[in-house]
C-alpha cells in the first residue's frame, strides 16, 4: 500500500528462527540511485540523512517523509555525520567536502585535490577531520576553514576517529595506521602488511582497533604499541564494533566475527559473499548486520542466527540504531526502516556501530 511518494508499507520476506521473533517493515523509500557505501546518519529530532550515488544526499523524517534534497556535484560514498549544532557534514566525489544546514541549504565547502570517500569526524569543539584521494588528511574549523593538512604517500578513504583527548587516528593506503595531536602533528604511526580503508573503534580503556588488507585485527595502546593482532581470515573493509563486555564484532571476508579483547576469535557467522558493511549491536543483545546479497540478518552474541529478512537488492551500507530501536540500513535502491519486535535502543558500550554513534560523529564517549 503506497503511503508517500515513495514510501511503501508492509513486510519484507522474513523467517524466525532460534528463540527470536521477527521484525516489521515499517517503511522503505525508493531512492533514484544506490547509496553505495553510505551509511544513513540520525539527527537528535529522528532526521534520517542518506548519500547516495547519484550526489544526492537527502532527508527524511521519521516515518518516511521526504524533507528536502540537496544536489552535490558528483557520487557520495561518505556517510554523513551530525554536528552539535544540527550541521549536515558529508565528502563527494567532487573533490569537496560540504556542510548543509538542517533545513537543506549549503553552509560552506571546502575543495581537496581528489574524490573525498572518507566519513567526517566531529570533534566535541565542532572540527572536522576527514582524508581525500589526494592523500591528504585535513582538519577545518567548524566555518569551514582551514586548520591544518597532514600528507601522508597514499589515497586516504579511512574515516577518521577521535579519542577523549582529542587523538585523531585515520588509516591510509600507505599501509600505515597514524596518530595525530589536535593541532596536527604526528603522535606516533604503526606499520601493517596492507593498505588501511576501514575506520578505527576505541574501547573505553582507549584501547584502538582497526583492520587493514593484510588480513588482520590489530588492538593498539594509546602510546601506539601493539597489544595484539589476530588474523581474521582474509581482506575485510569492514569497520569493528565493540560491546559492553569488550568483545569486538566486524565482518572479515564472508565472515561476521566475534573476537574476545584477548585477542581470540570466538566465533564466525558466514554468508555467500564479500561483507563491507559495519555491524550495529543493540541494547537487547541483537547484532544487526547487513549481508551483501539481500539478505539481513540478527544475531546473538552467541552468533546464533535469530531471524533474517530478505531484500530486492545488493547491501553495502552499514546500519544504524536509533534511540527507539529503529533500524534504518540502505539496500540497493532503497532506505529501509524496520522495526524490531522488542526493539531496544544502541548497546551502552564504546563504539556500538559504524563511527561510534547514530550521528556518526566518530567520536570515542566521554
Amino acid at each position: 500500500m503506497k503511503l508517500l511518494s515513495g514510501v511503501f508499507a508492509g513486510c519484507l520476506l522474513l523467517s524466525a528462527t532460534g528463540f527470536g521473533q521477527p521484525a516489521t517493515n515499517l517503511w522503505h523509500h525508493l531512492l533514484a540511485d544506490r547509496p553505495g557505501s553510505s551509511s544513513p546518519a540520525l539527527a537528535p529530532d529522528g532526521t534520517i540523512y542518506q548519500g547516495t550515488f547519484d550526489g544526492k544526499l537527502l532527508a527524511f523524517a521519521p516515518d518516511g517523509k521526504p524533507k528536502w534534497t540537496f544536489r552535490a556535484g558528483r557520487e557520495i560514498k561518505s556517510s554523513p555525520a551530525v554536528a552539535d549544532d544540527g550541521t549536515i557534514i558529508f565528502g563527494s566525489r567532487d573533490w569537496k567536502v560540504y556542510a548543509i544546514s538542517p533545513t537543506g541549504k549549503q553552509k560552506w565547502t571546502f575543495a581537496t585535490g581528489a574524490w573525498v570517500d572518507s566519513s567526517p569526524a566531529i570533534a566535541a569543539d565542532g572540527t572536522v577531520y576527514f582524508g581525500s584521494w589526494d592523500t591528504n588528511f585535513y582538519a577545518l574549523t567548524p566555518g569551514g576553514t582551514l586548520k591544518w593538512i597532514f600528507p601522508t604517500h597514499g589515497i586516504i578513504d579511512s574515516s577518521p576517529a577521535i579519542a577523549t583527548d582529542g587523538t585523531v587516528y585515520f588509516g591510509s593506503h600507505d599501509k600505515t595506521f597514524y596518530a595525530l595531536s589536535p593541532d596536527g602533528k604526528l603522535r606516533w604511526k604503526f606499520s601493517t602488511g596492507g593498505q588501511i580503508v576501514s575506520s578505527p573503534a576505541i574501547d573505553d580503556h582507549r584501547i584502538i582497533y582497526l583492520t587493514s588488507t593484510d588480513g588482520n585485527l590489530y588492538a593498539l595502546r594509546p602510546d601506539g604499541t601493539e597489544q595484539w593482532h589476530l588474523k581474521t581470515g582474509g581482506f575485510t573493509a569492514s569497520s569493528p564494533v565493540i560491546d559492553d563486555t569488550g568483545r569486538i564484532y566486524l565482518a572479515a571476508n564472508n565472515f561476521q566475527i566475534a573476537v574476545g579483547a584477548d585477542g581470540k576469535k570466538i566465533w564466525g557467522y558466514g554468508t555467500a559473499d564479500l561483507i563491507d558493511a559495519s555491524p550495529a549491536l543493540a541494547a537487547g543483545g541483537n547484532i544487526y548486520c547487513s549481508q551483501p546479497w539481500r539478505t539481513f540478518v540478527a544475531l546473538s552474541p552467541a552468533g546464533l542466527l535469530q531471524w533474517d529478512l530478505g531484500e530486492d537488492d545488493v547491501m553495502a551500507g552499514s546500519p544504524v540504531i536509533a534511540t527507539n530501536g529503529t533500524i534504518y540500513f540502505p539496500a540497493g535502491r532503497e532506505l529501509v526502516a524496520l522495526a524490531p519486535t522488542n526493539a531496544t535502543p544502541p548497546l551502552n558500550s564504546s563504539w556500538p556501530m559504524f563511527h561510534a554513534d547514530p550521528r556518526h560523529t566518530g567520536r570515542a564517549r566521554k
